[in-house]
């Protein structure tokens, strides 16, 4: 099949049929109640606030009416099925996890192309195919339960397996004899980000009490506790580990040694700072003792020995360290001092720790020995992003991927001992990557901070602002937006589009002070930092304002909510998906008090109220010229509530006076966007690409 040159397609589209000006639309009217809040004294008026009933017939004809508007729209969109069928060509491929070996087996996941879940395998060599352990793919008929937990004993005897519902953050957990391959009569409920920890015959894990049922996707989730399962036992039988009904807003995660003593327990009450608790199970009804007490440092449990426990810290150290802290007496040493890299990951094991750095935003690699002696830096294939680089006290073999924007992930096999690093497994995409290149460049932001930017365009692109260009970006909660592969990339550029990643300060690029720089009362950095990003790729002549497309997810929807108010003129597309775009109430559902350290909150102070309202998409938003935006959001985002995308784009529904689209869309059994099935995401993408190639090329008179 010849390829499509979409762009050109829809631009002949728009000489041909969309010369004349389009009028306003109709949008479904949505009323406006008298709901006002007083934040130190001052009035806040929530005319949507009815919007926040996920439950009410009311809100679900709104959804329904929104859904019908946008849907006319995009069905009625040109070179839809060509943009469907382009998708599908580029992700059908084969995509496969490294191995990671349990007892004597392998083990490892795989999707030959079009399967909506990948199905994970059991192997008795680290690249032979091996017989399906879980097929995802049969939990239900439509693709949205999807597995979020895959856990296999030491011995390699059972699965535990988690699953989510609709894209759901709460998880069942399930058992499965890897001998037999059939479920055991175990089945727990009420489970949310928690991990699945083997030990003995059951394992720890987390959950909440069941909650009403009106509470179930909107409800604060509080008072976690630590239980432990014994296999073939109900779940009313499990015993409770760890509690604290006092603190009921902390919630825990567990690991364990690898000898088995000791259960190391994570406690949070946010997105950035934790305290650390173990449990010495070799000592019966031995207490949980607290080692790290506060909440103000990142402690991540990297590896342990028969004397110390190993963590990974920014406490004194932005760009993180490594220390040890003895599991008898408790005492911290350094192991690895900061560099001048930040720290993305190590892993710490039988003697060796390895350390992925991150520099400019991608990835290097170095090992050390227990003492921190650095013994050799790994050669990378070039400039990307390293996941699974972990040594194991079982074997020398460490198995990781390494991935890059135009490079999928391909699996290496790396020797602790002899340093051989090979490539294992080839991954292939029918694409001619040779045509195409990747180039890092860095502007300076508002107050004069050096923001490096991704940017991947054909080589022959000419930088005359003609062509389309597409600008993602995160800024938050100490993630770092690395290099990475994906086929909608590959749609955009091959197409003559251009596509950029800036890595905002919010993220931890470069440890926890640039990730604090866009946080709290320094939050605007974020929106000015893309806001640089957006007039670096116009002035250098990447492209220009009329074709220049912005998105982001989650805390990147608020992102694109709050940059499009402050200057819709930088923008011709907008899509904000899953946004936090009430600023004021975000906390007031599920998990949305943890986002707090990053945020603050409308009650901590009157400076904080107000820093807040000033970019809060659903409060600043006006009657000016507003690019074309799709706002997108799930019926059950049970982590940013839909209601967050309600209330938004109702709002400029009945602000804006101009004639581009304002339009939500509405999925019906959606989450977050975590495990969706890959025939959703193809309709998704399907639709978006649909909107901005129309959109780029649509004329339109500004009100």
């Amino acid at each position: 099949m010849q390829k499509t040159n979409i762009l050109s397609i829809c631009a002949m589209f728009s000489l041909c049929a969309c010369t004349s000006t389009t009028s306003k639309m109709t949008y479904p009217e949505t009323k406006k109640v008298d709901t006002v809040d007083i934040y130190f004294g001052q009035q806040v008026a929530d005319p949507y606030r009815w919007l926040e009933d996920d439950n009410s017939a009311e809100t679900a004809e709104w959804v329904k009416a929104q859904n019908k508007v946008t849907r006319s729209y995009l069905d009625a969109l040109p070179y839809r099925n060509e943009i469907s069928a382009r998708l599908k060509q580029l992700v059908n491929y084969t995509k496969r996890s490294a191995p990671t070996k349990y007892g004597e087996k392998y083990f490892y996941s795989k999707n030959d192309g079009l399967q909506n879940q990948a199905v994970y395998y059991m192997a008795d060599t680290d690249t032979e195919d091996g017989v399906i352990c879980l097929d995802p793919n049969k939990l239900s008929d439509d693709g949205t339960v999807a597995l979020s937990v895959f856990s296999v004993s030491d011995d390699g005897k059972y699965l535990g397996y988690g699953v989510a519902r609709s894209g759901s953050d709460w998880n069942e957990f399930y058992v499965r004899d890897l001998t037999t391959m059939k479920d055991l009569d175990d089945h727990l409920m009420w489970i949310k980000f928690s991990s699945l920890t083997w030990y003995k015959d059951g394992f720890f894990y987390s959950r909440y009490p069941q909650p009403s049922e009106e509470d179930i996707l909107k409800g604060e989730n509080k008072d976690m506790t630590i239980c432990y399962h014994k296999l073939g036992t109900p779940q009313s039988e499990d015993i409770t580990v760890f509690a604290d009904p006092e603190n009921p807003q902390v919630g825990y995660s567990t690991g364990i040694t690898d000898d088995k003593k000791h259960l190391v327990i994570s406690a949070t009450e946010s997105t950035s700072g934790n305290a650390v608790f173990i449990k010495n199970l070799s000592q019966a009804n031995s207490k949980v003792v607290r080692i790290i007490d506060q909440y103000v440092y990142d402690y991540i449990h990297i590896g342990d020995d028969s004397e110390n426990i190993y963590l990974m810290t920014n406490k004194d150290a932005s760009n993180y360290k490594i220390i040890a802290i003895n599991n008898k007496t408790y005492k911290e040493t350094t192991l690895l001092s900061e560099q001048s890299d930040a720290i993305e990951g190590a892993a710490f094991a039988d003697g060796r720790l390895c350390v992925t750095y991150m520099h400019d935003a991608y990835s290097q690699v170095k090992i050390y020995d227990n003492n921190g002696k650095e013994l050799t830096q790994v050669a990378l294939p070039g400039i990307g992003s390293v996941a699974g680089f972990a040594p194991s006290s079982k074997s020398d073999d460490i198995y990781y991927t390494f991935t890059s924007f135009l490079s999928p992930s391909q699996i290496y096999k790396y020797n602790i001992k002899t340093n051989d690093n090979s490539l294992l497994i080839k991954t292939d995409v029918n694409f001619n990557f040779d045509d195409y290149t990747t180039e890092q460049v860095f502007f300076d932001s508002t107050d004069g901070a050096r923001v490096p930017m991704f940017i991947v365009r054909r080589k022959d692109t000419k930088l005359d602002g003609s062509a389309p260009a597409w600008i993602y970006a995160y800024g938050g909660f100490n993630i770092s937006m690395t290099p990475s592969f994906s086929t909608n990339i590959l749609l955009w550029i091959e197409q003559g589009g251009i596509y950029a990643e800036p890595n905002l300060r919010g993220g931890g690029e470069y440890g926890a002070d640039w990730h604090k720089a866009g946080t709290l009362m320094q939050k605007k950095h974020v929106f000015e930092d893309f806001e640089n990003a957006a007039r670096y790729l116009i002035d250098n002549k990447y492209t220009s304002a009329d074709k220049l497309t912005c998105s982001g997810g989650s805390n990147g929807g608020l992102l694109i909510g709050a940059v499009v108010n402050r200057h819709p003129e930088l923008y011709r597309v907008a899509l904000p998906s899953v946004g936090v775009m009430d600023m004021l109430r975000y906390h007031k559902f599920t998990i949305g008090r943890y986002w707090a350290t990053d945020y603050g909150t409308s009650e901590d102070s009157p400076e904080m109220f107000q820093y807040l309202k000033s970019y809060s998409p659903v409060h600043t938003i006006k009657d000016q010229d507003y690019p074309s935006i799709l706002v997108q959001t799930g019926d059950h985002d049970d982590r940013v509530v839909p209601a967050h995308s309600f209330k938004y784009a109702a709002g400029l529904q009945a602000t804006y006076t101009g004639s581009n689209p304002i339009l939500i869309r509405i999925e019906s059994n959606a989450g977050h966007g975590a495990g969706k099935p890959l025939s959703k995401i193809i309709e998704q993408q399907t639709d978006v690409f649909s909107f901005i190639f129309h959109e780029i090329n649509r004329t339109y008179l500004p009100k």
